[in-house]
């Protein structure tokens, strides 16, 4: 069966106002002067326009009428100029503020980072700022825990500008936003690992391999049958490039990651000649990317391989992190390796045709990355569920972009998923709701559907955080509410509790006999729950299989 075709794009009008946003020091008013000149816009710093209009300089507004005065007067001021087209600059700290946060709600915002050093280096060790007198350094690293996830909220694209020429900067945000022509709808979220690589997100995304093939002279595309028509538009490419492609069709779901399927894949690429400078490119869900990703780690003791999602569970969690795979016959994933690939591109033309309960079980991960690090998700589930499950609408794409770069900050602090303690949580807060969820799918053979298994597991670890950690009645029935209105299930008849207890006891989280769940102590603050008490334990069961969806 052929894949369907893409959707034709839309061809929106160009972008006439971009807002730049940031710590202090990443020189966004520089490359907002550069963007505005070259482009013919109006340039205005939110801190400039507001001394103007004060007839005081910021620290005069600090010193006479305090922080709080100052962060009210610059919402006004951000309100009334986002009414006008032009390159906006804000302070750095205007997004601590959620009056600003939700005047920038859909708003083209670029979020420009730099490292401290740059920082300090631009800053220098005296400033006239309020918020920076003391050791500049220090102060740097301390705003940047405290507002980078306010930037990540607000942001629409990030751009680093660490040992960069303004000018280079500025063409780069230029072309991101779309100012010299059409918006190009392209999201890029970095994973600074070991090996960093890039996820770019963009209708049409699958035609940008062209330009990551690198030096390969040989190319294996894997793929399931089901997607035999993208693979041969990779095919295209690679041919294109003067590379050498070679087909391998994979078994569909988890039936490709087994133990013969990948000695069979070992000896295509033998037989196909695969050297080290060559490349794998999956092409499919999580199952296909897990393989391809895993073959690549093995073969030649590591070559490059570009990892190609095409369902919404692959593009905001499988297909993206660096894991790879395959299945036991006792159980998933139990061989492996993080091996991160060299691009993740996301063609979201590629959803279309997606069954709508798969565009659902991905949004369990979805859900899930909203409930650990990022309200605005919640809040455009909630907002409109039909447009969140429909696979041609913004809201998702949108939706999409926003888990991608949640998992991009947890990855790149934490690639290899170190023991979390407490609310030091890395990359295991990426499993909240998999507890149980991953018992639920073996109970049931993998016959659910990954998401709905998370879905239970999110609504089972909000109950026992509330019975443990204190998490509040509210929050618990947010997690029903949103998960249920894009018609995830949220109350389970299933397997006994004995058998799925026993389940859990296997889970890669459990240390010992001990028990580990992630658990939520409020919305967007991660913990680990050890240990729980089994009549807490039991208390949560009963809450999830006490009532019907």
């Amino acid at each position: 069966m052929s894949h369907p075709a893409p959707r034709p794009r839309k061809q929106p009008g160009a972008i006439r106002q971009v807002i730049l946003v940031g710590l202090p020091g990443v020189g966004k008013t520089t490359v907002g002067h550069l963007l505005a000149r070259r482009h013919g816009l109006d340039f205005v710093d939110v801190d400039d326009f507001l001394e103007r209009q004060q007839d005081m300089t910021v620290a005069e507004i600090f010193a006479q009428q305090g922080e709080q005065a100052f962060r009210d007067l610059e919402a006004q001021a951000t309100a009334e100029l986002l009414d006008d087209a032009g390159v906006i600059a804000l302070g750095g700290g205007a997004v601590v503020n959620p009056v600003v946060r939700g005047a920038l709600a859909g708003r083209c915002v670029v979020w420009l980072t730099a490292s401290v050093a740059q920082g300090v280096e631009r800053i220098g060790q005296t400033t006239h700022r309020p918020l920076m007198r003391g050791d500049v350094s220090s102060t740097l690293e301390r705003l940047r825990h405290e507002r980078e996830h306010f930037y990540a909220q607000v942001a629409r694209h990030r751009v680093d500008t660490d040992a960069r020429p303004a000018g280079e900067v500025a063409d780069q945000v230029a072309a991101l936003v779309g100012l010299d022509g059409e918006e190009a709808p392209m999201t890029v979220a970095h994973f600074a690992t070991d090996r960093p690589y890039d996820a770019r997100i963009r209708p049409g995304a699958l035609d940008d391999l062209t330009t990551h093939l690198g030096g390969a002279t040989k190319v294996a595309i894997f793929f399931p049958e089901v997607l035999g028509g993208a693979a041969a538009r990779a095919s295209d490419v690679v041919r294109a490039a003067g590379a050498e492609p070679t087909m391998i069709e994979l078994p569909e779901g988890e039936q490709a990651k087994t133990p013969v399927v990948l000695a069979d894949c070992w000896g295509r690429l033998a037989d196909a000649g695969l050297t080290r400078t060559d490349l794998v490119i999956g092409i499919g869900g999580g199952a296909t990317t897990d393989l391809a990703g895993f073959v690549a780690a093995t073969w030649l003791r590591g070559i490059r391989w570009i990892s190609v999602p095409t369902t919404v569970l692959a593009m905001v969690d499988a297909g993206i992190g660096g894991k790879t795979g395959a299945d036991l016959p006792q159980g998933k994933n139990l061989i492996g390796a993080f091996w991160e690939p060299s691009v993740v591109l996301e063609d979201t033309d590629l959803l279309v045709g997606l069954p709508a309960r798969q565009v659902r079980s991905g949004l369990a991960e979805v859900i899930k990355h909203g409930f650990i690090a990022d309200e605005r998700t919640l809040e455009l589930v909630s907002g409109d569920p039909a447009q969140a499950q429909d696979v041609t609408s913004g809201r998702l794409a949108e939706l999409i972009a926003r888990s991608v770069q949640v998992k991009a900050r947890v990855v790149s602090s934490d690639l290899r998923e170190s023991t979390s303690v407490g609310d030091d949580v890395g990359r295991e807060q990426l499993n909240y709701g998999h507890t149980l969820g991953h018992a639920i799918e073996a109970a049931e053979h993998f016959t659910r559907p990954h998401g709905e298994c998370v879905a239970l597991g999110m609504v089972f670890a909000a109950e026992l955080a509330h019975r443990v950690i204190g998490l509040d009645e509210a929050t618990v029935a947010r997690h029903r509410r949103v998960l249920g209105s894009v018609g995830l299930p949220t109350s389970y008849h299933g397997v006994a509790w004995p058998a799925l207890h026993e389940l859990m006891m296997r889970d890669k989280k459990t240390r010992g006999s001990v028990l580990r769940f992630v658990g939520l102590r409020a919305q967007g603050e991660p913990t680990i729950i050890v240990d729980p008490d089994p009549q807490a334990l039991r208390g949560a069961w009963e809450a999830l299989t006490a009532t019907t969806d």
